[in-house]
This record gives structure tokens, sequence and C-alpha cells, in this order.
């Protein structure tokens, strides 16, 4: 069994309009469900630690109805390890064998600038572990460097949240940055759906990215079969 650290923004609203946002449950749950069916522990940790908000668009009926986001959203045991995460600053990468990245628009406030996160994604990809992200969650690899100083995504194919489905979403005016063009400008090939809100993941080595809400499960079953290929 190896043990998947799991990261999650702090931040409950927009900087230019104070909508509310933060985590995309169902990014949450559906890479937590794929992995531990494959036998395998995660653990629940944000920027700050503790509480995690949650982008209330995320709870809809619709949304909660798909991929069995609501069964884990009505489990009070599930919810606390959401109430209560570990903060990143306890973290220590030798207790764990890969990270994933959860989205939600508030990890585009805290995840590319926080040092403790790019500090951690530099050891697990030194050390040769899983670096995994979803959506917007690949906004917390554009700070992160490799051990020489290059970008950690620089030569990689890495996927994200599309600008086109940004538009669609409505919210391209108030997010603080295209992460698309932000991926390139890194050096590194930004690769996506044919259609918006598709499923689409992809293995590049030892990382492992995903486009949108629909990619966690997707993600998940990247990091399986790399972690059942060690």
């Amino acid at each position: 069994m190896s043990t998947i650290l799991v990261v999650t923004t702090s931040v409950p609203s927009y900087e230019v309009s104070g909508r509310r946002t933060g985590l995309w449950l169902g990014e949450l749950t559906h890479f937590v469900d794929v992995v531990e069916a494959a036998g395998h522990a995660t653990v629940i940790a944000s920027i700050d630690g503790g509480f995690v908000p949650i982008d209330p668009e995320s709870l809809s009926h619709e949304v909660l109805a798909q991929g069995g986001t609501r069964a884990r959203y009505d489990d009070p045991a599930f919810m606390d390890r959401v109430r209560n995460t570990v903060s990143l600053k306890d973290v220590d990468v030798a207790d764990f064998d890969a990270i994933y990245l959860t989205g939600g628009h508030g990890v585009m406030f805290d995840f590319p600038t926080d040092e403790r996160l790019a500090v951690l994604l530099r050891e697990f990809d030194g050390a040769g572990k899983i670096v995994s992200a979803v959506c917007h969650g690949t906004a917390g690899l554009l700070g992160a460097t490799r051990a020489d100083g290059a970008p950690l995504i620089a030569d990689r194919r890495i996927a994200g949240f599309s600008w086109n489905e940004e538009v669609l979403a409505g919210l391209d005016a108030i997010v603080p940055f295209n992460l698309e063009e932000r991926i390139a400008a890194l050096g590194a090939t930004y690769v996506q759906a044919d259609e918006a809100w598709a499923p689409f993941a992809v293995t590049d080595g030892t990382v492992v990215t995903g486009q949108n809400p629909a990619s966690a499960h997707p993600v998940a079953e990247g990091v399986v079969a790399l972690l059942a290929a060690r």
C-alpha cells in the first residue's frame, strides 16, 4: 500500500469580485475513491491546514450526483477530514509516495505562490515520486522548480483547465491569469481534449495531469498505474 498526499486550497473567494470559491469537491472525492479502492491511503492537507472552503457550485444537486460525490458529502467521517486538514508545513515527503493537487478556482490564489508547496513538489520530483494535479490544481506546478532550477513542468506534456473552458464557464474576467498560457510559457507542452469538459489526463514520466473536473478519475487511474509499476 502506498500513501498519497492530497493537497487542497485554503482560499474561499475570488480576489477581484469576492465571489465564493474554494475546493471543487468532486476533484477530491473522485480521486480518493479510485486510489483508495486500489488499496492506497490518502492524507488530505491544505495550504494553511484546518477547514477547507468548498466552492458552492460544486455542491449543487446536479454536480453532487456525479461519480459518487454525494455519498462522500453525506459521510460525516469523510467531511471531518475536509474540515480538519493537515497543514503543508507539517508534511514530510518521506511519508508519501505521491502527491495530488486538487482544483477549484481557490487554488489559483494560493497554490502558485506558496513556498512550502513549491519545496514539496521539488522534493517529490527529485525523489522520483509521483506528482499529479487536476484542472486548476495544475496551477500549483507553476511555482515549482526541479533541483537544477528549471521549471518543474518544462519539456513535459501538461494538462489543465483550458482557457476555452474558462470562457465557457463565464469566469475569464475574474480569474487572476490564463492557466493554459502560463503552462506553455514555462516550456511545457499544453495538451487538452478535443472537446471542452471531456475527461482527459496525460502521463509524462512520473507526472500525471488532468484537464477539468471530469478528469479527476482518469488522473487517479494514471497514478494507480504508476504505483502498480513500482
